[in-house]
């Protein structure tokens, strides 16, 4: 009997944040892309931010997977990312101005839900009210995600391919408007919106994305059949997830690799290597306990020195970042719910010239020692910090790509770190540009 010849098959990465999200995922991905024919976007919307730098360039993105960068590479919004319709025509413009081709490589799911100006609305107008009624925020970014990601589960929101068809858009925006308007005017106080502008502006960005729909999971599918290595983005980080994270501070969709395969519509067989990125110390935005938060305000002290030299602002909101130390116990959690193959170490050279150097090894709580992030984030507020204090480095370590180039205590910092979490250090990003990168072991190789 003839043997059948099975096409070559490609090889897929995907990289999550393990902490509180910012660690860097964009720098790392558009890094990776060199050896992708594909990038993909599996969750979140536009309240993700990433920052890259080539070239000594500065260009953020918050939709459009970051290997838009990289000429010749598809890039794929999957089913579980929110889409703004406007925002997602706005970014493609504004990278399209770069020089940088867009529209004939970026392939929109269909299945997309979308973020309307009703979700905005009721999203800003929670947070005022949680504020006002002292309960404290959130801290959202007021982009509509989570009012959307209620939709998608209450098997009630306008999708990407509704845009399709205008009869059925119409209705069932008439319907969600008037539903959500209720909770705007009698719970929030807020004012009513009318589904009349909301529906021209869906008509019109609906001819320009029309090209761009597509079946992202049957694509990813035969790309892979066909050899191509593609690279899932993840947004935020795995201490933000909806279900594993500091519930009720967290976002509103599953920022873990598991969530790759159902965020894209591929099976989980094909998750070949999940690589998580950290930084060389702890940052998160907006409210929710944070153990090893240091006071950022006073100039001269640890906290001040990684939110300046670190420039901690959020790529979205610009608001600045809480700081404190490198959080294993928390990460050690990250590695467990992800099945972590490797780490990528970031912002390594901020951590130039402290004298010494923290990592917080586990946690005190009523008596109680714990080596890993509880899962109430009330416990997780009363937890003291166990810290292991190691001697720092006077020298530079920007730029550098060489593993020997590194500082004595740089290495031993990070080979601590490595012990601590239980997961090998395959890459070490030593500054803001794609070349700026320590490689030990290559993702797509491994």
């Amino acid at each position: 009997m003839q043997t059948a010849i099975r096409p070559a098959v490609g090889r897929n990465v995907v990289v999550v944040g393990t902490q509180w999200g910012d660690e860097g995922k964009g720098k790392v991905v558009d890094w990776l892309t060199d050896h992708a024919q594909g990038v993909v976007r599996f969750q979140g919307g536009h309240n993700a931010g990433h920052t890259l730098v080539i070239a000594g360039r500065k260009t953020a993105l918050q939709l459009i997977p970051s290997g838009v960068m990289r000429a010749g590479v598809a890039c794929y919004i999957g089913n579980g990312v929110v889409v703004d319709p406007a925002h997602l025509l706005l970014e493609i413009a504004r990278i399209e101005q770069l020089g940088v081709e867009v529209r004939p490589r970026l392939f929109l799911s269909e299945s997309c839900p979308l973020i309307l100006p009703f979700h905005v609305g009721v999203d800003n107008a929670r947070e005022a009210r949680r504020e006002s009624r002292g309960g404290g925020k959130i801290g959202t970014t007021g982009k509509g995600i989570g009012p959307a990601y209620e939709d998608k589960v209450a098997r009630r929101a306008l999708r990407v391919q509704d845009l399709k068809h205008p009869a059925r858009l119409e209705a069932k925006l008439r319907e969600l408007v008037e539903l959500h308007n209720v909770e705007l005017v009698h719970w929030l106080g807020a004012a009513p919106l009318d589904w009349q502008p909301m529906l021209d502006a869906m008509l019109s960005a609906a001819e320009e994305l029309r090209p761009l729909m597509a079946d992202v999971g049957y694509r990813l599918y035969r790309a892979h059949r066909a050899g191509d290595n593609l690279l899932f983005e993840g947004a935020q980080g795995t201490l933000l997830d909806v279900d594993h994270g500091t519930y009720p501070f967290v976002t509103s969709s599953n920022c873990v690799a598991g969530n790759a395969a159902a965020g894209a519509g591929l099976g989980p067989g094909l998750l070949h290597y999940i690589l998580g990125i950290t930084k060389a110390y702890t940052t998160r935005v907006g409210g929710g306990p944070f153990p090893t938060e240091l006071d950022i305000g006073a100039q001269g002290t640890v906290g001040h020195h990684l939110s300046t030299v670190g420039q901690e602002r959020g790529v979205v909101t610009g608001r600045m970042r809480r700081c404190g130390w490198l959080d294993a116990a928390a990460l050690r959690r990250s590695m467990i719910i992800n099945g972590i193959s490797g780490l990528c170490v970031t912002k390594l050279d901020v951590l130039d010239g402290l004298p010494e150097i923290k990592i917080c090894t586990g946690y005190r709580m009523g008596g109680r020692e714990l080596d890993v992030l509880p899962l109430d984030a009330d416990e997780i507020a009363q937890c003291e910090p166990v810290y292991e204090t190691l001697p720092g480095w006077s020298e530079s370590t920007a730029g550098l790509t060489n593993w020997e180039q590194l500082p004595g205590n740089a290495r031993r910092y990070l080979e601590r770190m490595q012990a601590l979490i239980g997961a090998p250090i395959d890459m070490v990003s030593t500054g803001p540009d794609r070349v700026h990168t320590i490689l030990l072991r290559h993702p797509f190789r491994a």
